[in-house]
């Protein structure tokens, strides 16, 4: 009996759906897969009830512990070609998952090479498939020489490849080498990465993704050393780069569609001493959502930033080092006050997403468009809202400072640690202290944390002694609080996705004359907290008391806020 009569049989599927699987195939895993892809049926409930049917066992590899140490003497062949993966031994027999209840000649492939007997079980397909990627490494299916697939890796290229027919192109166009490439992509964009680094090191190549802020190390097998070069050449030949040249540092850019959503990749190869390193940025223009409100303001932070970025005019700038969520916050806040009737225009170097209804320039300062002349330029636009991707210079600096005195509303951002830094920095550049004073209206500091996994993040009791010594201990009022354990869901980490915490200082007239003074960030900042501003540590307590982050999180992000909070105590 083929699978679409067992789950009709079953009442898992109905009739019209028994009809829909077939399509004019009744091959029993094709209708099994259309059956799961259409939503008929979960593909756990078709197993189950496939393998009472055929007398083969379920399990579910999310909960069970495997045993790593059969995958040696295991043919890695057989792994990739039928979807096997050894799971445990069972009274001298080999436990081995497949997905396929029909087909179970590949079992005795595995029985024949091992030289054991061997029992199936049934597992879900992408559970194994995860199980493949996670022990036997990003890109071991291609580098084993399979490039036939099954199915579409649903990754396409949005700009035609041109190569120069030499030899070291056409290595790189090879199907097994596209293969490859696209699966490191492919990995790091379902893993939410921000960047991929491919390091070529003495030991050979290093592939490492940055994951909600930290780096972490992907298995690869050995035998990828041998693609190195095919890699980095196919890498540039999709980012429109020289593959010949390999003294000079390159930069670049990939446009990709993954599943119907378009993905920027930044690309960046550097000549290291054991050869060409690259990074690619990852810029998933489908995921990203500027909302103000879900960045992970408090209530009260947001309603003062909200009412900030309304006034007619002057500078409101956010700092913070890189990668710390500033071009979002910016982003976020243009697109709540982007109306018909106001005009915005940006200039960013570089223009990371585009925003509807927003006009936004591309600096480019080999040929002189740099922020300070695209902003002379921009005013003669009848702007109302202006961002400047940073000021780095005084030239920059004193043109977004004349450009509030003349009725707009600047955005900027700017490289410091705190908010207090900010006036500093500016009177350091060579800008006036009194033009300081009279137009920076407000300065939000920021970072980013990481979220507790909700599956798995555990509750537990501290000890007043067991908490920094600056932790509002009162404030906690006897709730318990929150630490990461690691599962499945978040590939054993203990955090998913982050969110920012927030120091908002608005320019008072007692800090408005502390800049206009000269005066230190240390004394500015102090003033700040006196009249109410929390700082960042403040904001990460608060998050923490939540139970959205956890208290080691806020300890590793915010060190440099410790020595200010405890000289403060």
């Amino acid at each position: 009996m083929e699978a679409g009569e067992i789950l009709y049989r079953r009442g898992l599927i109905d009739e019209s759906q028994l009809q829909a699987s077939r399509n004019g195939n009744n091959d029993g895993v094709a209708v099994l897969d259309r059956a799961v892809k259409m939503g008929f049926v979960n593909e756990d409930q078709a197993l189950q009830a496939l393998g009472e049917e055929v007398g083969l066992d379920y399990i579910d590899l999310r909960s069970v512990d495997v045993d790593l140490s059969l995958l040696k003497g295991f043919p890695t062949k057989l792994i990739h070609r039928e979807s096997l993966f050894p799971i445990r031994e069972d009274h001298g027999q080999l436990v081995v998952a497949t997905s396929d209840p029909f087909d179970l000649y590949p079992i005795d492939e595995v029985s024949a090479a091992t030289g054991r007997s061997v029992v199936p079980v049934l597992a879900e397909r992408d559970e194994i498939a995860k199980l493949v990627k996670k022990h036997l490494g990003v890109g071991s299916e291609t580098v084993d020489g399979l490039v036939a697939m099954k199915e579409e890796d649903g990754l396409e290229l949005l700009e035609d490849i041109e190569t120069d027919g030499s030899e070291l192109s056409e290595m790189a166009q090879e199907a097994s080498v596209v293969r490859l490439v696209n699966e490191i992509l492919l990995e790091a964009i379902e893993t939410r990465a921000s960047d991929v680094h491919i390091e070529s090191q003495a030991s050979g190549v290093v592939i490492r993704y940055r994951i909600d802020g930290l780096l972490h190390a992907q298995p690869v097998p050995p035998e990828i050393n041998r693609f190195q070069s095919a890699i980095i050449s196919r890498l540039k030949i999709m980012a429109r780069l020289n593959i010949a040249e390999k003294r000079l540092p390159q930069d670049g850019r990939i446009k990709l569609k993954v599943h119907g959503r378009e993905i920027d990749v930044r690309v960046s190869v550097i000549p290291m001493i054991h050869g060409e390193s690259i990074v690619m940025r990852i810029l998933d223009k489908g995921a990203m959502v500027f909302e103000l409100q879900s960045l992970g303001m408090e209530a009260d932070t947001y309603e003062t930033f909200r009412q900030l970025i309304t006034i007619p005019h002057g500078i409101l700038l956010v700092t913070g080092p890189t990668g710390s969520g500033k071009t979002t916050t910016l982003y976020s806040s243009l697109v709540e006050i982007n109306s018909e009737d106001t005009k915005i225009i940006t200039t960013e170097d570089p223009v990371e997403y585009q925003l509807e209804g927003i006009n936004q320039i591309q600096v480019h300062s080999k040929i002189g468009l740099s922020f300070a002349a695209s902003l002379r330029s921009i005013l003669r636009h009848d702007p109302d809202v202006v961002l400047v991707g940073e000021i780095r210079d005084l030239e920059t600096a004193e043109n977004a400072i004349q450009a509030s005195l003349t009725g707009h509303l600047v955005f900027s951002t700017l490289h410091t640690n705190d908010a207090a830094g900010a006036y500093t920095r500016m009177s350091d550049m060579g800008v006036e202290p009194f033009l300081v004073a009279s137009t920076v209206e407000a300065v939000m500091a920021q970072r980013l944390i990481r979220r507790l996994c909700p599956h798995c993040k555990e509750e537990y009791t501290p000890r007043q002694e067991d908490l920094p010594g600056d932790f509002p201990w009162e404030a906690l009022d006897g709730r318990p609080l929150y630490r990461s354990k690691g599962c499945r869901e978040c590939r054993h980490v203990g955090y998913s996705g982050r969110l920012g915490i927030y120091e908002l200082l608005v320019t008072t007239d007692e800090v408005r004359q502390m800049a206009h003074d000269g005066a230190s960030t240390w004394q500015v900042k102090k003033a700040a907290v006196q009249g109410g501003m929390r700082t960042l540590r403040d904001d990460g307590w608060r998050k923490a008391m939540s139970g959205r982050t956890s208290v080691d999180e806020i300890l590793r992000v915010t060190k440099g806020d410790q020595i200010f909070a405890l000289n403060e105590a």
